[in-house]
C-alpha cells in the first residue's frame, strides 16, 4: 500500500460523507417549512440585500461582478447578496507542515478534516451554506459558499485534494496569511472555522485574528495529538512518511501554544481544544466540536 494513502493519514472521503448522520443525530427535529427539504434556509436567487463586496473568487458568478469596486482598485470584485436568512460558514483547514503527523489514530490533518466536516455538516443541517479556504499544497484551495448537501460534497472533495497535495508537497505558509485570505471572501456576520495546531503561527497572526474576529464569528479548534495532551519533555527522533528524518523537540513549543491560545481567548476568539485521538462524538461536543 501507498504509505500516503494509509489509514489515518490520508484523509478519507466516506468516512467524512458519513458523519452528516452523526450530525443529523446530534440535532433536536427541525420544524417544516414550505420550503424544499423541510429545513429552514434562504430563498433562491441572488436576495434583495447586499451582503458583501469581496474579491473575485473561482467559481462566482461573473454577472455579480461591481464595476465601480473592479475600477477603483484595478482587481475584480463581485458583490454578493442575501436576505435575513442567509447563513454561512466558512471552514479554513490547515494542511501545512506541521499538521502532517500523529503517534495514535490519526494524522493532526486528518482529525482537522474530520471537525471541519462535522461542523459543516451541522451548517448545512441549519439550513446555511459551507466554503472551504484549504492551505497545505503549494497552491491554497477554495470552495465557494453553498448549500445543501452538495455543498458540502464540494468542501470535502476540496479537503480530500488539498491534503493530498500537502502529503507530496507541504508548504509552511503562516497562518495569518490563511486568515487574511478569509477576510477577503468571506460575508459580514458569518462564521469561520480554523482547525489547526496554531504550529508556526508567523507574524501578525493576532492582529490578523483581531481583523477578521471584526467581520465574523471566529471559532479555533486547536487540533493536539494524544502524545502532546500529556508531553514528556524531551528530544524525540521522528520520520516522515516521505521518509524525511529528524529530533524534534518537546515542550518549550506547546508552551508557546498554549500562550497564543490564551491570546486568541483574549481578544474574543473562541479557541476549543480537540484530542485528535478521539474521533468525533456529538454527544460530547458543541456546534464546532467543543
Amino acid at each position: 500500500m501507498n504509505p500516503l494513502e494509509a489509514p489515518g493519514v490520508a484523509v478519507d472521503i466516506d468516512g467524512l460523507m458519513a458523519l452528516r448522520h452523526l450530525a443529523r443525530e446530534g440535532e433536536a427535529p427541525l420544524s417544516m417549512t414550505a420550503l424544499p427539504g423541510g429545513v429552514v434556509s434562504r430563498r433562491r436567487g441572488r436576495g434583495l440585500e447586499t451582503a458583501d463586496i469581496r474579491v473575485f473568487q473561482d467559481g462566482d458568478d461573473i454577472r455579480h461582478i461591481d464595476r465601480n469596486a473592479t475600477a477603483r482598485t484595478g482587481t475584480p470584485h463581485v458583490r454578493t447578496f442575501q436576505d435575513e436568512r442567509d447563513r454561512t460558514t466558512l471552514l479554513l483547514a490547515d494542511f501545512r507542515t506541521p499538521m502532517l503527523w500523529g503517534t495514535r489514530r490519526v494524522f493532526r490533518s486528518v482529525a482537522a478534516a474530520e471537525r471541519l466536516s462535522l461542523a459543516g455538516w451541522r451548517a448545512i443541517r441549519e439550513g446555511g451554506r459551507v466554503g472551504l479556504i484549504a492551505f497545505g499544497g503549494n497552491q491554497p484551495v477554495i470552495v465557494p459558499a453553498r448549500g445543501r448537501e452538495r455543498g458540502m460534497i464540494a468542501v470535502i472533495g476540496g479537503m480530500a485534494r488539498a491534503h493530498r497535495a500537502a502529503l507530496v508537497s507541504a508548504t509552511a505558509e503562516p497562518l495569518a496569511k490563511m486568515l487574511g485570505m478569509a477576510e477577503e471572501v468571506v460575508p459580514r456576520g458569518a462564521s469561520v472555522c480554523l482547525a489547526s495546531s496554531l504550529d508556526d503561527p508567523g507574524e501578525g497572526l493576532e492582529l490578523a485574528a483581531t481583523s477578521l474576529a471584526h467581520r465574523a464569528e471566529l471559532t479555533v479548534l486547536r487540533i493536539r495529538d494524544a502524545f502532546e495532551c500529556q508531553p514528556q519533555p524531551g528530544s524525540y527522533p521522528f520520520e516522515t512518511v516521505t521518509g524525511r528524518r529528524g529530533v524534534g523537540l518537546v515542550g518549550q513549543a506547546e508552551a508557546a501554544e498554549d500562550a497564543l491560545s490564551e491570546r486568541l481567548r483574549g481578544l474574543g476568539v473562541t479557541v476549543v481544544d480537540i484530542d485528535a485521538s478521539q474521533a468525533p462524538d456529538l454527544a460530547k461536543e458543541g456546534r464546532f466540536g467543543g
